[in-house]
């Protein structure tokens, strides 16, 4: 297969990987569901606690201001915490709340069962190749990171 096939090919599973993953969590959640852009915001914060809007926005490859309305509606529902920098009144810093850190558990606790079931189910050979796989799809990610788009 060509690297062009590769990618295309590639692409195409991860995302729909991706969405079935999606689909099977949000199945019977009592909570209103987090958009794609909400999750990341969480999980970089609790990653980073203290890191400010502009920062994140970095991360996310988003506009300070998108990333600002985020933050508003995060903070509004209860799962990040605002805080002035001591350093810079006028600069904010995130911070993760419990009810954020208990979100994010339950929901990476719900996605490693569910992968775990469904790597259980693959024949030794599947499970080998994924394993042997992954070294290279974290040079992916890396790379994709490191030239991210402009925003």
């Amino acid at each position: 297969m060509s690297a062009d096939g590769l990618s295309d090919e590639l692409a195409g599973v991860l995302t729909g990987i991706h969405r079935m993953v999606r689909r099977r969590l949000w199945a019977g959640l009592t909570k209103p569901r987090l958009r794609g852009a909400e999750a990341e915001l969480l999980h970089i914060v609790t990653e980073r606690p203290g890191i400010g809007v502009s920062g994140a926005a970095d991360e996310l490859y988003l506009a300070a201001n998108s990333v600002s309305t985020l933050v508003n509606q995060l903070v509004k529902a209860g799962l990040l915490r605002r805080e002035a920098d001591p350093s810079d009144g006028r600069v904010a810093m995130l911070f993760p709340t419990p009810a954020c850190r208990e979100r994010l558990r339950a929901w990476d606790a719900r996605r490693g069962a569910l992968f775990r079931a469904r790597v259980r189910t693959l024949p030794a050979e599947d499970q080998a190749a994924l394993a042997a796989a992954l070294p290279a799809l974290r040079r992916l990610a890396r790379s994709l990171r490191e030239t991210g788009e402009a925003r």
